[in-house]
């Protein structure tokens, strides 16, 4: 299960685990994207699913993943790529829709996934929890203190639920991208060294093991993937 799924990090995490026989249920919000992603991808209910819902919203997530565990028989994993940046403000400057804005997109999105998951990943013996922090939760840039707190609250939240989750076989993780060179982040800095970014497959690369059987012994890290950057 992976909110968020059809995003340039989402679609390169799918191009992974659909190698190694997952099936991926993805949620979306706009139309373009689900029709950027069906361009890429062969979507059908057995083995890739999109569900168009609003990760912000509790009710439509947790009623998605009791359907997908009815559909599916159990999740294994659950991954939140659901996330937005929105700078350029300093605090005093930060307007209540801009604050609301980066909380909904980046930490309640984030807490309402796994708050749905966690049930059934326990349930299915086994399981995976992944979200997505930022070098930001860290490094504080000046300019965008609502993305920052969001971030920095995701980081909490995932070393909170790893405690919480102390004596199962279900652990969580929080990946920490730098800036991820996708055509949209281009967009924002023409100028910058692109080269020093990582990519979404060499961030997927790393997701993919953490979401693996393998990596149980991985529990409440935020794993830094800056790249070069």
């Amino acid at each position: 299960m992976i909110t968020g799924g059809t995003g340039g990090l989402g679609s390169a995490l799918v191009g992974r685990l659909i190698r190694n026989d997952f099936r991926l249920a993805l949620t979306y919000l706009l139309p373009e994207e689900a029709e950027r992603f069906e361009g890429q991808f062969e979507v059908d209910e057995d083995r890739i699913s999109l569900r168009r819902v609003d990760a912000t919203n509790p009710e439509a997530i947790g009623g998605l993943m009791k359907e997908i565990a009815e559909q599916h028989g159990a999740i294994h994993v659950a991954c939140s790529l659901v996330g937005g940046w929105a700078g350029g403000r300093d605090v005093e400057d930060t307007d209540d829709l801009r604050f609301e804005r980066m909380i909904d997109l980046n930490l309640r999105s984030a807490f309402y996934t796994a708050r749905a998951a966690l049930p059934h990943l326990k349930a299915a013996g086994w399981g995976r929890l992944l979200l997505v922090g930022s070098r930001a939760a860290f490094d504080t840039p000046g300019g965008q203190a609502a993305f920052n707190a969001a971030k920095a609250g995701v980081v909490a939240l995932g070393k909170t639920i790893a405690q919480e989750l102390d004596g199962t076989k279900v652990t969580c993780n929080v990946l920490l991208p730098s800036v991820i060179d996708t055509p949209a982040t281009r967009a924002t800095a023409p100028y910058a060294d692109y080269i020093t970014w990582p990519t979404p497959d060499e961030i997927a690369a790393v997701a993919e093991f953490l979401l693996s059987e393998a990596s149980g012994v991985i529990n409440g890290a935020a794993i830094p993937v800056f790249g070069r950057s």
